[in-house]
């Protein structure tokens, strides 16, 4: 390859060995697309034969017009005393029909007596077999080096007996595996140090970790600064165990940090909403505190944060958010000061009047009150939107509630039932639901889809529900957050209540007041005629 740093990602092969991660045919084609078009070089794919999956995997993939990346079939070496020409694991992986092939063997001694039960000469002979066979086949074989760091601390002799048998053989990069995640920094360098000197300083070089103890990102980074040029992991460190190797971390360390040109140019700034992307194809939840892509890895809570992040960005973060594709933000909450007042409203396009300072100092009381009896604002950005135009007298009157029912069945199957009024008429509405947050929210928007058809955009994404004290005596309320998303943005609201029911009716009716409000500022909401008085 022409440039010398690659980024080799696992997340279809090793990352999905995560547990509670299945993915379909369908869902690593969507995330191979993805990869591609980050920029990555490599896709491992999986390994061809183990799974119907992945043989079909590798059949479609062929037919994608991938722009950046190669897919990259993974197996192991030849079973113990058979022949290569007939060995199940290296025919599957030939009929994936890559160019590249990436084949596992035991660096340690400790593995090739207990797993392999074969001598320390077989397994040798296992390793320059495979890869023989392969360069024959006219293939590029990178030799996954498995548990090469313990085994370069308790017989470092094997382990370097081990890769330069696979790099005299052929081996066109040898990859060396932190496979349990325990190898410590100072233990990354000095193997890698030790294989280039014994390979040769051209030898591609590659490292694989886990992260077992939370090292994985840096041990990566450390094999990087000792020499290693190919670097393996995941999307957002998923895997088996604790995961492994955060590639989302390790380029935008490399990128921004030490100046490398990893991905195509502006690409850097598709990394947050790939991250998610991929979450989401995977069923997970992103991690709100991830470096870097998380919604939180550029939120400012403490006021006085707050109040120097508004001079310069820089007093609080390390770097550009947006060079990343992300964001800050300053959220509310009884910690805050009216620096943080100041600058949502400032975000949120919201005037204070004419004296701001006053106003945000009022606000903030409010907050505090309301944080005392169990409200949290500090992940509720919307609900603290709507409370501050409510303060101000400025929060639409989208409709007017006059009452609302649920009942639940013993199937846990809720029916739901609101009247509203809105612009003076009169609505019924009536819906089913799996528990009664679904019934409350399909009723109230069955009740407005008719006069706000934005609405139908508006997905609840998650309901989480805490009991929490009050810490004024009084009994133990049930604190209800939610999370909605239109397709380009994603906002959080809560409610409080003694009555779960309440709270939940509290939070819903906030997110959807929130998104009208948004919509209401882009000139996108409006009303349709005629209306039925029923539905």
């Amino acid at each position: 390859m022409s440039k010398e740093l690659q980024i080799y990602d696992t997340t279809l092969r090793d990352g999905a060995q995560m547990e509670g991660i299945s993915l379909s045919v369908d869902d690593k084609l969507k995330i191979t697309k993805l990869l591609d078009e980050l920029g990555v070089d490599f896709i491992e794919g999986g390994w061809p034969g183990a799974n119907p999956k992945d043989v079909e995997f590798f059949k479609k993939v062929q037919e994608l017009n991938l722009k950046h990346a190669k897919i990259v079939a993974f197996g192991s070496t030849r079973h113990a005393n058979s022949k290569t020409q007939a060995d199940p694991v290296l025919n599957a992986l030939l009929q994936a029909k890559t160019e590249h092939i990436t084949i596992v063997g035991k660096a340690w001694d400790m593995h090739v007596d207990v797993a392999l039960n074969v001598s320390k000469e077989e397994n040798l002979k296992m390793i320059q077999d495979s890869i023989e066979y392969l360069k024959i086949k006219k293939k590029k074989v990178f030799f996954d080096a498995e548990h090469y760091f313990d085994s370069f601390k308790l017989n470092p002799e094997y382990a370097l007996n081990v890769i330069k048998c696979a790099h005299d053989t052929g081996a066109d990069g040898i990859i060396l595996c932190d496979t349990n995640g325990g190898s410590l920094p100072e233990e990354i360098r000095k193997g890698v140090l030790k294989a280039k000197e014994t390979l040769g300083e051209k030898t591609l070089i590659g490292i694989h970790v886990h992260n077992d103890c939370e090292l994985a990102v840096a041990n990566s980074i450390t094999a990087y600064e000792s020499g290693a040029r190919q670097i393996q992991g995941t999307i957002n460190g998923i895997g088996e165990r604790c995961g492994n190797a955060n590639l989302v971390s390790i380029i935008a360390n490399l990128e921004l940090k030490y100046k490398e040109k990893i991905l195509p140019e502006k690409n850097l700034t598709k990394l947050t909403a790939i991250s998610r992307q991929i979450s989401d194809i995977l069923n997970l939840n992103p991690y709100d505190h991830q470096p870097f892509v998380g919604f939180s890895a550029f939120t400012h809570k403490g006021g006085l944060h707050a109040s120097a992040i508004k001079r310069s960005s820089k007093t609080y973060e390390h770097i550009e958010p947006e060079l990343v594709g992300n964001t800050n933000k300053i959220v509310v909450s009884e910690q805050s000061g009216i620096s943080n007042i100041l600058a949502v409203a400032e975000q949120n396009k919201i005037d204070l009047g004419n004296n701001p300072k006053e106003t945000a100092q009022t606000l903030l009381k409010k907050v505090k009150e309301l944080e005392h009896k169990g409200y949290q604002y500090d992940g509720a950005s919307a609900s603290f939107v709507l409370l501050l135009l409510e303060l101000l007298e400025k929060r639409p009157k989208f409709y007017e509630l006059i009452d609302y029912r649920v009942n639940v069945s013993s199937k846990q199957l809720a029916e739901a039932t609101v009247r509203l009024k809105v612009k003076g008429e009169v609505i019924h509405a009536a819906s089913l639901g799996v528990g009664p947050g679904n019934a409350l929210d399909n009723a109230l928007r069955k009740a407005l889809n008719h006069y706000y058809p934005a609405l139908k955009e508006f997905q609840l994404v998650d309901f989480k529900v805490r009991i929490v004290d009050s810490h004024d005596g009084s009994a133990a309320k049930t604190r209800v957050r939610v999370e909605t998303s239109d397709g380009s943005i994603t906002w959080d609201t809560v409610g409080l209540s003694a009555n779960i029911i309440d709270a939940t009716w509290l939070a819903i009716t906030d997110s959807i007041e929130y998104g009208l409000w948004v919509r209401l500022k882009a000139g996108q909401t409006h009303r349709q005629q005629p209306s039925p008085q029923t539905l």
